[in-house]
């Protein structure tokens, strides 16, 4: 366990500025969805807030944790980490579900969870790769992430 932490404590050891990178990009991209999952009728978080405590203390570490892997890792890290959140969120109800939308109709109300997952799990190989692009463009005369 000791040398997962260690592990653990070198990837999250990144240049501030990375995580800012990823604060931004996530934050932006948490309150995109959220608005679309509303304004489709899909599901969506019971109080804006949400976003910072899911995308920015949640999925910012994970993300960090998993950059250096490759996509299929990434996705299947990612797939376990989305999958307990998911339930969580909710088994919790803080998050919402409208009854009957889009993923319902075609996948059937017994897959949502699972289709959200499946779906939210592919944020981490994105996200990675997409602030790391971020990252070199505005940062390129700097460490790489």
């Amino acid at each position: 366990m000791q040398e997962f932490f260690r592990w653990a404590k070198s990837q999250l050891q990144v240049d501030k500025r990375l995580v800012l990178v990823y604060a931004v990009l996530y934050f932006l991209w948490g309150m995109g969805m959220d608005w679309f999952g509303t304004q489709v009728e899909i599901a969506r978080f019971t109080y804006w807030w949400q976003v910072i405590t899911v995308y920015l203390l949640y999925m910012i570490p994970i993300s960090l944790l998993l950059r250096k892997l490759p996509f299929h890792a990434q996705y299947a890290y990612g797939l376990i980490a989305m999958g307990l959140l998911e339930f969580g969120g909710y088994a919790l109800q803080s998050s919402y579900a409208y009854p009957n939308n889009l993923l319902d109709q075609f996948f059937g109300i017994r897959n949502f969870s699972l289709g959200m997952a499946l779906f939210f799990a592919l944020y981490f190989p994105m996200g990675n790769w997409a602030a790391a692009k971020i990252y070199g463009i505005v940062f390129s005369n700097k460490k790489e992430a």
